[in-house]
C-alpha cells in the first residue's frame, strides 16, 4: 500500500466514529448529513497537515478534494448516486492514495456486495424489527451506500495502519 501507515493510525481515531455516523444515519434515514461530510475535510485538513510525511504529499493528496467532489457532482447529476453519497466519497478521496486505486475498487466492491447482501437478508427477515423504524426498509430500490462508503475508508485506513508504506 502507498498511503503512509503513520498518517493511517493518526487518521483513525478521527475518522471511525464519523464513518460509523454516516452508515448509522444513512440506514435510519438515507441521509448523509452535511456536517459528517464538512467534518471529514476538516479533519484531513487540521490532522492531515501533521499526520502526512511531507508538505508535497499533503497537498497533493488535498488535490484529491475538489477533483472527488467534482467527480461526486458528476455521479450525482448522471443519477448513479445520492447527493450525500457524492459528498462524503468526494470528501474522503483526500485519505485514499492515487497508487492504491486498484485495491480500494476491490474494498468497496467487497464492501458493497456484503452491505447490500446484509441490508436485503435483514429487509426480509425477521432481523428487521431490531431496528423497525429505519427509512431504508421502506424506500424500495434505494439503498443506503454510507454504509459501504464508510465501511471502504474504514477498512482502507485500517490496512493502511497495517501494511502502509
Amino acid at each position: 500500500m502507498q498511503f503512509p501507515a503513520h498518517a493511517a493510525l493518526w487518521f483513525l481515531p478521527f475518522v471511525l466514529p464519523l464513518c460509523y455516523t454516516v452508515a448509522l444515519t444513512d440506514l435510519r434515514g438515507m441521509r448523509i448529513p452535511n456536517w459528517a461530510v464538512d467534518l471529514l475535510a476538516v479533519i484531513y485538513v487540521a490532522v492531515g497537515a501533521f499526520a502526512m510525511p511531507s508538505w508535497a504529499d499533503y497537498g497533493w493528496h488535498l488535490l484529491h478534494l475538489p477533483v472527488g467532489i467534482g467527480l461526486g457532482f458528476l455521479f450525482y447529476s448522471a443519477g448513479a448516486v445520492g447527493a450525500g453519497d457524492a459528498k462524503f466519497a468526494g470528501a474522503a478521496a483526500p485519505f485514499f492514495a492515487l497508487g492504491d486505486l486498484r485495491l480500494l475498487m476491490i474494498i468497496f466492491a467487497a464492501t458493497l456486495l456484503a452491505g447490500f447482501t446484509a441490508h436485503r437478508i435483514a429487509k426480509y427477515t425477521p432481523l428487521r424489527q431490531l431496528a423497525p423504524q429505519w427509512q431504508s426498509w421502506e424506500t424500495g430500490k434505494s439503498f443506503p451506500m454510507g454504509l459501504c462508503l464508510g465501511g471502504t475508508l474504514a477498512l482502507y485506513l485500517i490496512l493502511a495502519a497495517l501494511f502502509g508504506s
